[in-house]
């Protein structure tokens, strides 16, 4: 997946089926849908991929920010990456609003209508189960199997250890949690059949010995014997990573070693800042884990996970708004990672985690995760849920009437177009506006969107998997 700390490449595809595999014989097809917002989504479809595959199964992967009509995909994820830098805040008071109404908006609901038709077309025709990995994709995936257009199971993995209602779409038949304490709060959230099935990173995250770490700081040019503080802050590296990077080498815990992903400027001000290990994007992201002594982060995704898999404390501290505060608190809340409120506590906390009882509980508490066999993972539920089948959830809706099909389609055009562009006003202006003057603005505003595809191509047939 495409971020600093996974290594696993995801696969974008622009709303078509994708390259399709054969279907190896006693096996079947899984879909997976995913989301290039960020990374972690993506990062928990890419194994989850090659855990299916490496059961039999034919895996296709979509991203859902390409089957978003008109090119909008492109602007909502621009746009909650410049939300997150540019105006945090905004980001703040979106999520705990939609938290307390208990799921999106009704533009956000009425853009991801849109893209229904759009998702049902690229699903293989004879895929046996359909797997989202992000809340979007869930709630449209939901939508179509409360319907009857989609009759298969749809099942949700929570990629986050804390829940927001998004994640609960009515739809939905299975949700999978890392974890009892993301369950709790899907099933508070109204989430339909919940199930505890471990988590989810790839196999190269494992606990080493002291040559290896040896082996792992050499190649990186790390200090030998200093203690390492690794600091991360996802594939878009966002949150006041400047500031604690410099507070981690003021306090005198450890050495700071810093990941900042794509953001190439915030690595090259960190070494103007006198920073010396700061790195952009990382490929090997085990092995620089492997090197560290503990994890600090901000964000409380898959990063965390692979932490955990890797025997490393992890603490959370300044996290950014939003679903960082959330996973925080419910990471401290099941006992895998400490969150640091207070700055005075920064220097005691590492210090314990690094070579005190605090890290080795939460060293044994972050591997217990993995405790579970292969054969009671989320990609071997998935493979049960796949081979056992479910009840349809209703019948399929009547063909419409004569002369119905063409005013449908007019009036869906004309839907997704005022959608767009109110979404497009929505999630993209706080940042723009931020970022460009009044004619950068206009530019962007008359440039962002295809209109040209918003009409179905030629011959593209709706179909019932």
């Amino acid at each position: 997946m495409p971020h600093a700390g996974s290594t696993v490449p995801g696969r974008a595809l622009a709303g078509a089926i994708p390259q399709q595999r054969a279907t190896p014989r006693g096996a079947g097809r899984v879909a997976v849908v995913s989301a290039s917002v960020g990374a972690g989504h993506d990062g928990a479809a890419a194994e989850l991929e090659r855990r299916l595959a490496a059961d039999g199964f034919a895996v296709d992967r979509y991203d859902l920010m390409d089957l978003l009509p008109a090119g909008l995909g492109r602007a909502v994820r621009d746009g909650y990456h410049r939300m997150l830098v540019m105006a945090p805040w905004a980001y703040q008071r979106i999520y705990a609003g939609t938290e307390r109404a208990g799921g999106s908006g009704p533009v956000a609901r009425a853009l991801l209508r849109t893209s229904e038709d759009r998702v049902l077309r690229a699903l293989h025709p004879d895929a046996g189960a359909v797997v989202s990995t992000y809340p979007g994709a869930s709630r449209v995936l939901g939508n179509l199997r409360l319907k009857g257009r989609l009759t298969v199971p749809v099942v949700t993995y929570l990629t986050d250890f804390s829940v927001h209602p998004l994640w609960a779409a009515d739809g939905v038949d299975i949700h999978l949690a890392a974890h009892a304490v993301p369950a709790d709060q899907a099933r508070t959230a109204g989430a339909r059949d919940v199930r505890v099935c471990g988590p989810v990173t790839d196999p190269r995250f494992r606990p080493c010995d002291a040559e290896q770490r040896a082996r792992a700081r050499a190649s990186f040019g790390l200090p030998e014997h200093a203690p390492l503080a690794l600091l991360v802050a996802g594939s878009w590296g966002v949150g006041p990573v400047r500031k604690v990077a410099l507070e981690l080498r003021d306090c005198g815990a450890a050495v700071p070693v810093v990941v900042c992903g794509r953001n190439e400027a915030l690595a090259e001000q960190l070494c103007a800042d006198g920073i010396e290990y700061a790195f952009g994007w990382v490929d090997d992201m085990p092995g620089l884990m492997r090197a560290a002594d503990v994890l600090v982060q901000n964000a409380g995704g898959l990063t965390s996970l692979e932490a955990f898999a890797s025997g490393l404390p992890v603490a959370s501290y300044r996290c950014i708004p939003g679903h960082g505060l959330t996973n925080a608190a419910a990471l401290d809340e099941a006992g895998v990672a400490v969150w640091i409120q207070n700055p005075a506590d920064l220097k005691a906390v590492l210090c314990d985690l690094i070579d005190g009882p605090l890290g080795a509980r939460q060293r044994a508490t972050g591997l217990a995760l993995f405790a579970q066999t292969q054969a009671a993972g989320p990609a071997a539920e998935i493979a049960r849920v796949h081979r056992s089948g479910l009840r349809d959830r209703s019948q399929n809706p009547p063909p419409p009437g004569p002369g119905r099909p063409r005013r449908l389609r007019s009036r869906r055009l004309a839907v997704t177009g005022a959608t767009a562009c109110a979404v497009w006003a929505c999630a993209v202006g706080t940042g723009v506006a931020t970022t460009y003057d009044g004619p950068a603005l206009m530019h962007s505003l008359g440039h962002g969107l295809d209109l040209d595809r918003l009409t179905p191509a030629p011959g593209q047939e709706e179909h019932h998997s």
